[in-house]
């Protein structure tokens, strides 16, 4: 049922695609021959053709080189989707096709998700995908490539520019937080078969799932893995860590299979847009695989989109207590339409709610147990487009129903082993990391008065210049991850689709 309606919104909005196509070959259609097609969308304006089709012509016969009439069209169509929101975008055929190829989880390329900055300096890394030529070179999400070869990233033109024959090296400009310049990263091109689920026992009967992206055989890779950590705790799990953390999400279909197996009963999610038809409703059907264990899920400012989705799913409907730092943000649905010349557009179609009814669209899963990265110094000095890693911070970006509100500040990224020691904890135990929280806050004031008290004699006397103050390290605002990321344009991180054969990009 699920793909059935997510084809439907396909199809519903194919008319719309072929009769825009049908109008530019003959834009005098009469009012007496208005269509279904015409029911969904509008003419376009005369005065506004003619005004196109006034610049199109300066163009072609002033620009300083003669412009090919298929490149200038190609740019004309990719500017009039930039402005729209950071996930719509327009992919010629070769790009469509790989586009395709990341759902599918196989291709050539170094394994990680971008986002194209506004600017088209520089692409931003979302996540760097697990065991991928990416992850391997050290690549975090929230680097800034700002060029490829040495090539600056505003003079290439391929919308998936890391992509090439496997073997095949490149070298990436890197700008990264914490590092005073910019510095190069050499990377080897594979064939990259993402494994999107991996698992392993962290204790006696409690069991990990790592979930580093969301594809076609997400959800089946899922159920195997349960079974066989089930398997080695001797039939049931006492517990399971769910970590999300730096998944940029992927097909929405794959999400809410995961969701399902983990409930009972209960909504998904719901996904609401300008036309009916994309308005769905996704509900849990009767099966626990864990049969009622707890779940604690892990999830930071690199989980995006379907992440959001399957954490806002399992939190608000009792399931699973959500541990880390807030969410990237993206909670837009994107659908990819084909064109008839092979190219395709992948365009915002809805916005997801969580069974909650609150939009994570630019507010992001805030989670029940908040963490912290590991302090690093420096990062006070960062500029905003490394620390504030958030769909948010993207212009153009859709404006989220709570966004703006009091006290906001975006999720840091948290990488390591420390902070699934922290989710065990709190599956084990719940209110016990917050607990520790608390007391090693109270730990400080007490040292800062206990070392004040030891003062020096009243005769013994300190030039200022040997005084030295304790040294403080600033808080981080935001570690090298994912991904961005977050949450879309990434030669877009994967967007989120209804359709089962559309990936999502944050």
């Amino acid at each position: 049922m699920r793909v059935a309606r997510s084809a439907t919104l396909l199809l519903a909005l194919l008319p719309a695609v072929s009769w825009a196509q049908q109008t530019a070959e003959a834009p005098a259609r009469g009012a007496d021959a208005a269509t279904t097609e015409e029911a969904v969308t509008s003419r376009v304006p005369l005065e506004e053709i003619r005004r196109y089709v006034a610049v199109y012509n300066a163009v072609r016969a002033a620009y300083v080189d003669p412009v090919d009439d298929k490149k200038l069209m190609q740019s004309a169509i990719r500017g009039l989707l930039l402005d729209l929101d950071p996930h719509s975008t327009y992919f010629d055929k070769e790009d469509a096709e790989a586009f395709d190829e990341q759902a599918n989880g196989a291709y050539d390329g170094i394994g990680v998700e971008l986002q194209q900055q506004p600017d088209n300096s520089s692409l931003k890394v979302i996540s760097p995908i697990d065991d991928t030529p990416a992850a391997r070179a050290g690549i975090l999400a929230g680097d800034l490539i700002i060029a490829i070869d040495g090539k600056p990233i505003s003079a290439i033109e391929a919308t998936e520019p890391l992509r090439g024959v496997a073997g095949t090296k490149v070298v990436l400009t890197l700008v990264r937080e914490g590092k005073p310049k910019p510095f190069d990263v050499s990377v080897t091109r594979e064939t990259i078969r993402v494994t999107s689920v991996r698992s392993r026992m962290l204790e006696p009967g409690y069991g990990y799932i790592r979930l580093s992206t969301f594809q076609a055989d997400t959800g089946a890779d899922f159920q195997k893995h349960v079974a066989q950590l089930q398997q080695q705790a001797g039939g049931k799990l006492k517990g399971l860590v769910l970590d999300l953390r730096s998944n940029p999400g992927g097909l929405l279909t794959a999400a809410v299979q995961v969701a399902d197996d983990l409930l009972e009963k209960g909504n998904i999610v719901s996904t609401r847009g300008r036309i009916s038809i994309s308005d769905a409703r996704f509900d849990a059907t009767p099966g626990d695989l864990l049969k009622g264990a707890p779940v604690v899920v892990l999830a930071d400012a690199g989980s995006a989109s379907a992440s959001e989705v399957l954490a806002g799913a399992l939190r608000d409907n009792g399931r699973a207590r959500v541990v880390g730092s807030r969410t990237f943000g993206k909670g837009s649905v994107q659908t990819v339409l084909p064109l008839d010349n092979g190219d395709s557009v992948k365009l915002t179609t809805a916005r997801y709610f969580t069974p909650s009814g609150k939009s994570i669209q630019a507010t992001g899963i805030i989670p029940d147990v908040l963490l912290q990265p590991e302090k690093r110094a420096g990062d006070d000095d960062l500029p905003a487009s490394l620390t504030d890693y958030s769909e948010a911070t993207l212009p153009g970006h859709l404006r989220g129903d709570e966004e703006g509100t009091e006290g906001y500040k975006a999720g840091d990224v948290l990488p390591g082993d420390g902070p699934i020691n922290d989710a065990l904890a709190e599956l084990k135990q719940p209110g016990s990391v917050l607990a520790r929280q608390k007391a090693e806050a109270a730990k400080k004031p007490a040292a800062k008065s206990a070392g004040a008290a030891v003062a020096k004699p009243a005769d013994a006397t300190v030039k200022p210049a040997e005084t030295k103050p304790a040294e403080t390290k600033p808080a981080e605002t935001k570690p090298a991850e994912q991904p961005a990321a977050a949450p879309a344009t990434p030669a877009p991180a994967k967007p989120e689709a209804p359709a089962s054969t559309a990936p999502i990009k944050p």
